[in-house]
């Protein structure tokens, strides 16, 4: 059977969908987010706060978790001092102004709930689950904070 140059197309249009929705949903899956969240997905999810880790926690580091909590971007930069520093999994962001644009784009509309921390010399090492944006159950994340004179100088975030 013969196809017409209709039905050729047609025949082309959908094995070229196929291949984009196959390698797509295999790029999705492979990607360190989604990984994480799937694991995550088998874990308990608390549903607030730790109240004892929220107790003694570093008021630069509040202010932070507050600022999330509040979908609040310019608070969340002014946590940071002006030069402050954070590496998200590898990608850095120095200043208020790029802080802000990646909270603004990343971290505000999701939801963080504090598990645990560990306070040091210089700052504290927070555990927690972060929820991107409510879709699902979220992962588990080590941020590791450096706090100076009352403000955040630096965070490097990992998945826990």
């Amino acid at each position: 059977m013969k196809l017409s140059s209709r039905g050729r197309g047609r025949r082309t249009a959908g094995i070229v969908t196929a291949a984009v929705l196959i390698f797509g949903i295999g790029a999705a899956f492979s990607s360190d987010y989604v990984q994480a969240a799937a694991s995550e997905a088998l874990r308990a999810t608390p549903q607030a706060h730790e109240p004892k880790a929220l107790s003694s926690l570093d008021p630069a580091v509040r202010a932070y978790v507050d600022a999330v909590d509040d979908a609040d971007a310019d608070a969340l930069a002014a946590a940071f001092h002006e030069d402050g520093t954070v590496t998200d999994t590898g990608r850095r962001f120095q200043g208020r102004d790029a802080i802000r644009a990646w909270a603004a784009d990343e971290v505000i509309g999701g939801k963080v709930t504090v598990l645990g921390h560990t306070p040091g010399e210089n700052g504290t090492t927070v555990l927690l689950r972060f929820d991107p944006a409510g879709l699902l159950a979220g992962f588990r994340a080590r941020y590791e904070f450096t706090v100076v004179d009352g403000l955040i100088h630096r965070v490097s975030m990992s998945y826990a």
